[in-house]
């Protein structure tokens, strides 16, 4: 709930929201609990979702791509762990469809590589079947598919 004792109206809670979601871009739930901390009734919070999906400032299908390419790009995420967390965020598949489009397939293969050789170089495992696990897991653990990185794991540490 709120945390100052002043009681605010659904109006200024609005102003407040706007600037929220002008900021960055929100999946619909990160603003419905958002409005529900501020203090909104159920009510005012749907038709304030409804007023904020209709201006322009919500687009789940904007805010999909928007993650997708930052996660990929900043974090390198494999497609696994961004599904995994644009579900988790409650968007549609249709709309995670969408944000997955933002991940060419060269790029994929290329950062997924480039991950790998960083991690392999920071390594100091002698054991060549040790270190292909060690590479292994890292990358799974980032989201990438398993198929794919044990090929590129292959790849990387040769016998």
């Amino acid at each position: 709930m709120q945390k100052s004792g002043k009681q605010r109206s659904p109006q200024e809670i609005r102003q407040q929201i706007y600037a929220y979601c002008a900021y960055q871009e929100r999946s619909h739930q990160e603003v419905r609990n958002k409005l529900y901390d501020l203090g909104l009734y159920s009510q005012d919070v749907d038709e304030t979702l409804a007023i904020l999906i209709t201006e322009g400032y919500l687009n789940e299908e904007r805010f999909a791509k928007a993650f997708v390419g930052g996660k990929f790009r900043i974090k390198s995420w494999g497609r696994v762990k961004i599904k995994h967390e644009l579900e988790a965020r409650g968007l549609t598949k249709k709309c995670i469809h969408a944000g997955m489009l933002e991940i060419s397939d060269d790029d994929y293969i290329d950062t997924l590589t480039r991950l790998l050789q960083k991690k392999s170089l920071s390594l100091s495992e002698s054991d060549v079947f040790k270190k292909r696990d060690k590479l292994g897991k890292f990358a799974i653990s980032k989201g990438y598919e398993s198929e794919l990185v044990w090929k590129i794991v292959e790849d990387i540490v040769q016998k």
